[in-house]
């Protein structure tokens, strides 16, 4: 049993230097990958399209980090009906655009709608639960499913 139960753990905790390191622009079906690195990301290249969930942290070690990732993960389905791609900066000594923009100080999580403008800022993890229920109040999102309905 003690073999099995390493194994399983083992497996859970790559998720955060997956979501990292990987560059998915797209999986097998050609729909958008939830998780990308956000190093040489720009927010304008996701405005009107997708809605930029950017996770910031000093280092993929960080537990708050891995703990955020691991709830995104979990509720994939849902954020991706919402639109929403995540973005992940680990690296305070690369200044990258979104680290220029939205200037983070260690653990941070900023929502940004289709329009381009930060719509919630979080200094700890949120739960998908939490964070969909924000989405589903914006103006844009509102109109998704009304549009969704009415086809």
């Amino acid at each position: 049993m003690k073999p099995v139960l390493a194994l399983v753990l083992t497996s859970l905790f790559p998720l955060a230097a997956v979501a990292e390191d990987a560059v998915p622009v797209a999986d097998t079906t050609g729909a958008p990958a939830l998780i990308q690195p956000g190093a040489d990301s720009d927010l304008s290249e996701f405005q009107w399209k997708a809605r930029p969930i950017v996770v910031f942290a000093d280092s993929p070690d960080d537990p708050r980090f891995q703990e955020q990732i691991d709830r995104l993960t979990s509720g994939a389905d849902q954020l991706l009906e919402r639109d929403v791609v995540v973005l992940t900066d680990t690296d305070p000594s690369v200044r990258s655009a979104l680290r220029t923009k939205l200037r983070p100080r260690g653990f941070m999580l900023v929502l940004v709608g289709k329009d381009g403008g930060v719509k919630l800022r979080k200094p700890s993890p949120w739960t998908v639960r939490e964070i969909t229920r924000s989405i589903d109040k914006f103006p844009d999102r509102q109109r998704e499913v009304e549009e969704r309905r009415g086809s």
